[in-house]
């Protein structure tokens, strides 16, 4: 299980955890029935405080994706429906599409250069997959 944290977001860690995993879940790359990291696992290969990924494992539990059964570990509980894939998606690329615009924001880029680059980035993309 890869993840990843932004220490400079804005995003408490806890819920860049809780978000991440879903993604996984929700991306096929987490299947119901496989077992995650124990908290004390993820916590030292995140360097964060073993409460940290507690509260999100805490979360992910309430709402059903994954079950934590005391001596046996945590697991994925069951796949989200499409309504909360979709909705996972679109929250995963507001997320990157804010720290894209803050990191240029904090280089010191405009508006205008942002949103050239933007257009320009989309149109080449746009482009690059025509031709294959």
């Amino acid at each position: 299980m890869h993840i990843q944290l932004d220490f400079r977001s804005r995003q408490p860690i806890y819920m860049q955890i809780v978000e991440q995993v879903r993604q996984l879940i929700a991306f096929g790359e987490l299947k119901p029935g496989d077992q995650l990291p124990t908290i004390r696992q993820l916590a030292t290969e995140l360097r964060v405080n073993f409460n940290t990924v507690a509260r999100a494992y805490r979360l992910l539990d309430e709402t059903g994706l994954i079950s934590t059964q005391h001596g046996r570990g945590t697991y994925v509980w069951d796949l989200p429906s499409e309504e909360t894939t979709q909705h996972i998606r679109r929250h995963g690329l507001h997320e990157l599409i804010q720290q894209t615009l803050e990191e240029a924001i904090r280089l010191g880029y405009s508006r205008e250069e942002i949103t050239a680059a933007f257009e320009n980035e989309i149109k080449a993309q746009i482009q690059d997959r025509a031709e294959e």
